[in-house]
Protein backbone atom coordinates (compact mmCIF):
# COMPACT_ATOMS: atom_id res chain seq x y z
CA UNK A 1 0.00 0.00 0.00
CA UNK A 2 1.47 3.31 -1.03
CA UNK A 3 1.91 6.27 1.29
CA UNK A 4 -0.59 8.19 -0.85
CA UNK A 5 -3.22 5.47 -0.37
CA UNK A 6 -2.55 5.55 3.36
CA UNK A 7 -3.08 9.33 3.37
CA UNK A 8 -6.40 8.96 1.55
CA UNK A 9 -7.57 6.25 3.95
CA UNK A 10 -6.56 8.29 7.00
CA UNK A 11 -8.43 11.28 5.60
CA UNK A 12 -11.56 9.21 5.01
CA UNK A 13 -11.30 7.67 8.50
CA UNK A 14 -11.41 11.14 10.10
CA UNK A 15 -15.16 11.12 9.35
CA UNK A 16 -15.92 7.50 8.39
CA UNK A 17 -19.68 7.94 7.98
CA UNK A 18 -19.45 11.09 5.86
CA UNK A 19 -19.49 11.05 2.05
CA UNK A 20 -16.75 13.25 0.58
CA UNK A 21 -15.90 14.32 -2.96
CA UNK A 22 -12.56 14.09 -4.73
CA UNK A 23 -11.39 17.72 -4.55
CA UNK A 24 -12.31 17.87 -0.86
CA UNK A 25 -10.27 14.71 -0.22
CA UNK A 26 -7.42 16.06 -2.33
CA UNK A 27 -7.21 19.22 -0.24
CA UNK A 28 -7.53 17.36 3.07
CA UNK A 29 -4.89 14.74 2.18
CA UNK A 30 -2.55 17.27 0.57
CA UNK A 31 -2.42 15.31 -2.69
CA UNK A 32 -3.18 16.36 -6.28
CA UNK A 33 -6.50 15.25 -7.77
CA UNK A 34 -4.61 13.25 -10.41
CA UNK A 35 -3.30 11.11 -7.55
CA UNK A 36 -6.54 10.95 -5.55
CA UNK A 37 -8.91 9.70 -8.24
CA UNK A 38 -6.99 6.54 -9.23
CA UNK A 39 -6.68 5.67 -5.53
CA UNK A 40 -10.42 6.17 -5.01
CA UNK A 41 -11.11 3.95 -8.04
CA UNK A 42 -8.87 1.17 -6.66
CA UNK A 43 -10.49 1.40 -3.23
CA UNK A 44 -13.93 1.22 -4.82
CA UNK A 45 -12.91 -1.77 -6.97
CA UNK A 46 -11.63 -3.51 -3.83
CA UNK A 47 -15.04 -2.96 -2.23
CA UNK A 48 -13.81 -0.61 0.49
CA UNK A 49 -15.65 2.43 -0.91
CA UNK A 50 -18.87 3.10 -2.70
CA UNK A 51 -19.60 6.19 -4.74
CA UNK A 52 -22.56 8.15 -6.02
CA UNK A 53 -23.16 11.28 -8.05
CA UNK A 54 -24.57 14.42 -6.51
CA UNK A 55 -28.22 15.15 -7.31
CA UNK A 56 -28.74 17.63 -10.14
CA UNK A 57 -31.21 19.52 -7.94
CA UNK A 58 -28.40 20.43 -5.52
CA UNK A 59 -26.27 21.86 -8.33
CA UNK A 60 -29.08 24.05 -9.63
CA UNK A 61 -29.14 25.75 -6.22
CA UNK A 62 -25.45 26.72 -6.37
CA UNK A 63 -24.36 30.15 -7.52
CA UNK A 64 -22.55 30.00 -9.84
CA UNK A 65 -23.55 26.60 -11.23
CA UNK A 66 -20.79 23.97 -11.12
CA UNK A 67 -20.25 20.41 -12.37
CA UNK A 68 -21.77 17.54 -10.41
CA UNK A 69 -19.59 16.00 -7.72
CA UNK A 70 -18.93 12.30 -7.26
CA UNK A 71 -19.04 11.41 -3.58
CA UNK A 72 -17.21 8.54 -1.89
CA UNK A 73 -17.93 6.81 1.40
CA UNK A 74 -16.93 3.59 3.08
CA UNK A 75 -18.88 0.50 2.12
CA UNK A 76 -20.07 -1.85 4.88
CA UNK A 77 -16.84 -3.31 6.22
CA UNK A 78 -14.70 -0.83 4.31
CA UNK A 79 -13.68 1.32 7.26
CA UNK A 80 -12.70 -1.75 9.27
CA UNK A 81 -10.66 -3.08 6.32
CA UNK A 82 -8.96 0.31 6.07
CA UNK A 83 -8.14 0.39 9.78
CA UNK A 84 -6.66 -3.10 9.67
CA UNK A 85 -4.61 -2.35 6.55
CA UNK A 86 -3.26 0.88 8.04
CA UNK A 87 -2.31 -0.94 11.24
CA UNK A 88 -0.56 -3.61 9.18
CA UNK A 89 1.24 -0.98 7.10
CA UNK A 90 2.31 0.82 10.27
CA UNK A 91 3.61 -2.35 11.88
CA UNK A 92 5.20 -3.96 8.85
CA UNK A 93 6.05 -1.16 6.47
CA UNK A 94 4.12 0.62 3.74
CA UNK A 95 4.43 -2.18 1.19
CA UNK A 96 3.18 -5.03 3.38
CA UNK A 97 -0.49 -4.00 3.47
CA UNK A 98 -2.57 -5.07 0.47
CA UNK A 99 -6.04 -4.09 -0.65
CA UNK A 100 -8.34 -6.98 0.07
CA UNK A 101 -12.08 -7.10 -0.52
CA UNK A 102 -14.08 -5.60 2.31
CA UNK A 103 -16.14 -8.02 4.32
CA UNK A 104 -19.54 -7.25 5.90
CA UNK A 105 -19.97 -5.20 9.01
CA UNK A 106 -20.51 -1.52 9.58
CA UNK A 107 -18.80 1.19 7.58
CA UNK A 108 -17.63 2.94 10.72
Amino acid sequence: MTLQTQLVLRTLLETPLEARYGLELSDAAGLPTGTIHPILARLENAGWLESFWEDRDQIEKTDPPRPRRRYYRFSPGGAESARLALAQAYNGGATSARLRPATGGLGA
